[in-house]
């Protein structure tokens, strides 16, 4: 077996390469989430170790003191990171010329000609579902014979292999949180609206929906919904709580947890029966019968994808959901207790100065706890991305969807919607959702009962506002 080491490259400061949601790129609040796709690999190989770079503020130094003890290193990217991270493939390299380096993600899965093209120091790249693509590699086997990769042979051609199944026995998985214990510090990981610590895993990879911008079901987990079994899922959490006593929430990062409502509904009895507290991504169509369910077994919050409060804009992206399911949705929640991390997407196709307006006004209305605004990122590999090419919505100058601070900024541009408006939305969303007297009586009255909110609150304050400073900038 190789040694292998597994990298989230030293990057932008606080950028989140290894986003559990729809994007990599910095955000209002510095957050993190786990190098999960990393770690099930790593958690495959003996004495691999994982470096997540990023929230553990780690430079290049102690990256190459750990290369040169190294075989193998694999590195995730993404679109916006890609050409950094070529740089530090470069650097791993030329410290140690004998290094095979590979590159995972969403970003080499589609494009693994033109990445390899302009990826110098990369030998190979492990198309869509890898886990046991890297596995083969690891264990000295011939590139030639690995389904799943593209790589260069010796005279420096590129060699396209057959694809590789996709997994269906998700059971056959190791546990990714004793890599999160060998080799990461959960404190290092924090998202505004979860309790901290906190641990994310997957309890099943991919998504019947077919949101034309979506990442992940378009390039790397595909449309069908592969699942764990509710025993297998228990048991890791099981684990995770005698390894770190000190979490406080497990969160399911599955794209839709909610997509098969029987399966969710039995792991949240045995969450239950273990007093665990949790929380998920959903869609806003939740019967209530089964939020019933999952709050009496220790539910907390509901992370949920409105995307626009436009009836036409859900069905130019394929959401498959109805404002008024919507409303009843987060109503119900409301009523239950459960929170809501309601998540918007600014440029969508069809957005409109009237949209914008009718977005802003429809978040305020079902008034989630806390929400998140982003805008339109056409990732190559999604509908959103072949829509915006032949129609000439993408401006060429911000196809890497960040600016060089990491930030992410509007590449999309209408005809009667400029990129600079669509950009400048966000800041309007933000301020109008949150500087109501209401949504501040909530917050303050959340941080006078918790004095560990308040101190969270306030740091979250501050870094919002530098946020809005540096994007006002660029």
């Amino acid at each position: 077996m190789m040694k292998t080491l597994f990298l989230q490259p030293p990057s932008f400061d606080g950028f989140d390469g290894g986003a559990g949601s729809r994007y990599q790129a910095k955000r209002e609040i510095k957050s993190f989430w786990y190098p999960t796709w990393l770690a099930q690999p790593a958690a495959l190989i003996e004495d691999s170790k994982l470096i997540d770079a990023p929230p553990a503020r780690i430079g290049m130094e102690p990256v190459l003191a750990e290369a040169r003890k190294s075989d193998l290193v694999v590195l995730h990217t993404s679109t916006p990171s890609f050409a950094s991270d070529v740089k530090v493939a470069q650097a791993l390299k030329d410290a140690k010329p004998s290094l095979l380096i590979g590159m995972v993600g969403a970003k080499v899965a589609v494009q693994p000609e033109e990445s390899l093209r302009t990826g110098g120091p990369v030998d190979f790249v492990a198309r869509n579902e890898f886990d046991f693509t890297i596995k083969d590699v690891a264990e000295g086997r011939d590139l030639k014979s690995i389904d799943g990769i593209s790589w260069r042979n010796e005279s420096g051609a590129i060699v396209h292999n057959p694809e590789r199944a996709m997994i269906e026995d998700m059971d056959s998985l190791p546990f990714v949180t004793d890599v999160y214990k060998r080799d990461l510090r959960i404190e290092d990981y924090f998202i505004g609206y979860l309790l901290h610590p906190y641990i994310s895993i997957y309890t099943g990879r991919g998504c019947k929906s077919h949101c034309t911008f979506c990442l992940w079901p378009q390039t790397v987990g595909g449309h069908r919904y592969r699942t764990r079994s509710p025993d297998h899922v228990a048991a890791e959490i099981a684990a995770a709580r005698r390894m770190f006593p000190q979490v406080r929430e497990f969160f399911f990062d599955d794209d839709t947890f909610t997509d098969d409502l029987p399966r969710a509904e039995a792991i949240a009895r045995k969450l239950g029966a273990m007093g665990v507290t949790w929380s998920c991504n959903a869609k806003a169509n939740v019967p209530c019968k089964t939020l019933e369910v999952l709050k009496d077994n220790g539910l907390r919050l509901l992370l949920v994808g409105y995307e626009t409060g436009n009836q036409q804009i859900l069905y130019n992206i394929k959401k498959g959901m109805r404002i008024e399911v919507a409303r009843e949705f987060t109503k119900n929640c409301h009523e239950l207790g459960i929170k809501i991390h309601g998540t918007f997407i600014m440029g969508l196709p069809g957005e409109t100065r009237e949209t914008i307006q009718e977005t802003i006004r429809f978040a305020t209305e079902i008034n989630p706890h806390t929400l998140q605004v982003s805008l339109a990122a056409p990732y190559p590999g999604t509908f959103l991305h072949k829509q915006a090419t032949e129609n000439g919505w993408l401006d060429a100058s911000n196809a890497e969807l960040i600016d060089e601070q990491g930030v992410q900024i509007a590449p999309l541009t209408y005809p009667h919607l400029s990129h600079t408006e669509i950009f400048e939305s966000v800041e309007t969303f933000y301020r109008k959702f949150y500087f109501r007297a209401p949504k501040i009586a909530s917050i303050v009255g959340e941080m006078v009962r918790s004095p560990q909110m308040m101190k969270r609150r306030l740091r979250e304050g501050v870094e919002f506002f530098h946020f809005l400073k540096e994007r006002n900038a660029a």
